[in-house]
């Protein structure tokens, strides 16, 4: 028994047909049923009960697929991390990102490049739980800063640092005048949010629900960019973390705290905790840590 035995099991266990299970390994259908056989005679077994109209697993068959999942997907997960295990200071890392980071974490990277000036560095947005988690246990990533709260087991999760969210007007727009704002006077104006699936937006949603106001959505959108984008064409408000607006973006739009309004959010640094990391990238893992022991927000 092999890994490709169990690898062509698991395609026709998956799809119960012989000839869609060929097509998506790119065998030959008479070959994959002579791999299928043989894997049976190995076992001394049926795997298969052809008896029927349709294919279905006997009991071994039950067994085994479910067991050769766990085992294809290990030895899937050894090999990318034999790949890892390289010469010190070659490599690559693969960082899943927000957009509110992007003050603070080229000071990292930029130190970090002084002793690993060889390591290629991906930086991909990652964006909502499902996605964070999916990219983690499927080794899309290395590892990943966000902030959706993460309840996995299979997670390790480190608390960065804690940032405000604000609102941001035009910058002519008349509230702009306020040196704060309240839930109240915000929650006739056209709103900008983030979709479904997003932290900040239940964040949102859950503080107007909490003053009793309601909330005119007129736009959705995944990246802050967007929003403030719609923000200086006055086409509505929104809510944003406070550290993204720095820099060039203060200057084209203007914003406020909201009073009595507890609108704030963690940033949390994500990684696998069953996933052997190179000394390099956890090496990166540790200046992240250190530069917020060092820099509290």
């Amino acid at each position: 028994m092999d890994i490709k035995q169990l690898q062509y099991f698991i395609a026709v266990s998956e799809h119960m047909n012989f000839s869609k299970a060929a097509e998506r390994l790119h065998i030959s259908q008479p070959s994959l049923s002579n791999a299928i056989k043989k894997l049976e005679h190995e076992i001394g077994t049926p795997l298969l009960d052809r008896n029927t109209r349709n294919l279905q697993l006997t009991e071994a068959g039950e067994v085994l697929f479910e067991r050769a999942k766990v085992i294809v997907k290990n030895m899937e997960v050894l090999k990318i991390e034999m790949d890892e295990v390289v010469v010190h200071g070659t490599s690559e890392i693969t960082i899943g990102v927000m957009e509110s980071i992007k003050h603070w974490l080229p000071k990292v990277i930029a130190n970090y490049k002084k002793d690993y000036p060889q390591m290629m560095i991906h930086l991909v947005d990652i964006l909502g739980s499902k996605r964070v988690k999916k990219s983690l246990k499927s080794y899309k990533t290395h590892l990943i800063i966000t902030n959706q709260l993460m309840d996995d087991p299979e997670l390790e999760v480190k608390t960065l640092y804690e940032e405000r969210l604000v609102a941001v007007l035009p910058l002519h727009h008349p509230l702009a005048k306020k040196e704060t704002l309240s839930i109240s006077d915000i929650s006739a104006e056209p709103f900008i949010i983030s979709t479904e699936g997003f932290q900040t937006r239940r964040d949102i949603l859950n503080t107007f629900e909490q003053a009793g106001k309601s909330i005119d959505i007129q736009f959705e959108i995944e990246r802050f960019e967007t929003a403030v984008s719609l923000v200086r064409e006055n086409l509505g408000i929104t809510i944003l973390p406070e550290n993204y607006l720095q820099g060039p973006t203060a200057k084209t739009i203007v914003k406020k705290e909201i009073e009595g309004a507890n609108l704030c959010r963690n940033v949390y640094l994500v990684y696998l905790k069953n996933r052997h990391l190179p000394f390099a990238i956890r090496q990166l893992l540790k200046d992240v840590l250190q530069f917020f022991e060092t820099k509290p927000m």
